[in-house]
């Protein structure tokens, strides 16, 4: 007489009895992020603003530059559909372009701040003691000095010459420790896991437990910090631009623009509003991209596994 098998009661088992197969943790994530609507709503309308910016230049006929051609001070409409600038600039070429500029410095911010700051507070929390003491009271003094004045103090070295590279650099030199102090925090809770335990039986060095084990497994605080980081730094640059520290002409942003149109407001508002509604649809949608990747790798979600 055969044995009867007996049927698998596992929580796999379980769960693919309730619903089907039973998901990563990955599949969890972005299965959160999908059904956060304002999140999704919001990358649709950025990935929109970024092809604009970044498409649209070579498919519109004028760009940001003076043009002989353009007439000055027009208003809305006919070949210009956001109007011209009194000194002949084509409105809607310079909001390409500035778009295309302030993202360009929001991204390569927030890369080199969330990269830098990764890896100084990972430092620090993992090695703990005086070092790590050390270590933020760096940080503490980044966090207190206000960056435009720092800007104002060395703009005298790159004023008038100042590029979007050049913007950005200033921008992250005094971005990345509000990162590393996120990062701190999560790994001086990992440090003393069993996977890290295990890896330091292992014979592996401090930076590649950093870099292999605490790093990927402080993903999450790191995304959100970082993303929420580009909306500072779009805000950051425009303020930068506005009081003559930014990217400078020929060279536009958003910033410039408005900083430019400021005393128009009421007399030729399409040269004030165009870049200051864009200006705030972009930091809008980003802090909700980071609302919904919050959420998404927030560990404390009940959500179950099917």
């Amino acid at each position: 007489m055969s044995e009867k098998t007996l049927p698998d009661t596992g929580p796999r088992a379980r769960a693919e009895a309730v619903g089907g197969p039973e998901r990563t943790q990955m599949q969890m994530i972005v299965r959160r992020f999908l059904r956060h609507r304002p999140a999704m709503v919001s990358l649709a309308v950025l990935a929109v603003i970024t092809a604009f910016a970044f498409l649209g230049p070579h498919l519109w006929a004028w760009d940001h530059r003076v043009h002989g051609e353009i007439p000055p001070s027009v208003p809305p409409g006919g070949d210009h559909p956001l109007g011209t600038t009194r000194a002949g600039h084509d409105v809607l070429g310079q909001l390409m372009r500035g778009a295309q500029q302030t993202l360009k410095v929001a991204l390569t911010v927030s890369v080199l701040s969330t990269v830098v700051g990764s890896l100084w507070g990972a430092a620090a929390g993992y090695y703990g003691g005086r070092t790590d003491a050390l270590m933020m009271r760096v940080v503490d003094v980044f966090m207190i000095v206000p960056l435009l004045v720092m800007v104002a103090a060395i703009s005298g070295t790159v004023r008038g010459g100042t590029t979007w590279w050049a913007v950005s650099l200033i921008i992250a030199v005094f971005s990345w420790a509000q990162i590393a102090r996120v990062v701190r925090g999560v790994v001086l809770s990992l440090r003393e896991q069993e996977f890290v335990e295990a890896a330091r039986a292992a014979g592996a060095s401090p930076w590649w437990i950093i870099v292999r084990h605490l790093l990927p497994n402080a993903a999450g605080p790191i995304i959100v910090a970082a993303t929420l980081l580009i909306a500072v730094a779009i805000l950051l640059e425009a303020g930068m631009s506005f009081l003559g520290f930014g990217i400078q002409l020929p060279d536009i942003s958003l910033g410039r623009m408005i900083d430019d149109a400021r005393t128009a407001a009421t007399t030729r508002p399409w040269l004030f509003y165009p870049p200051g509604v864009l200006l705030v649809v972009i930091c809008l949608t980003v802090n909700f991209i980071g609302d919904g990747l919050r959420d998404a790798l927030d560990p404390r979600q009940t959500m179950e596994r099917r």
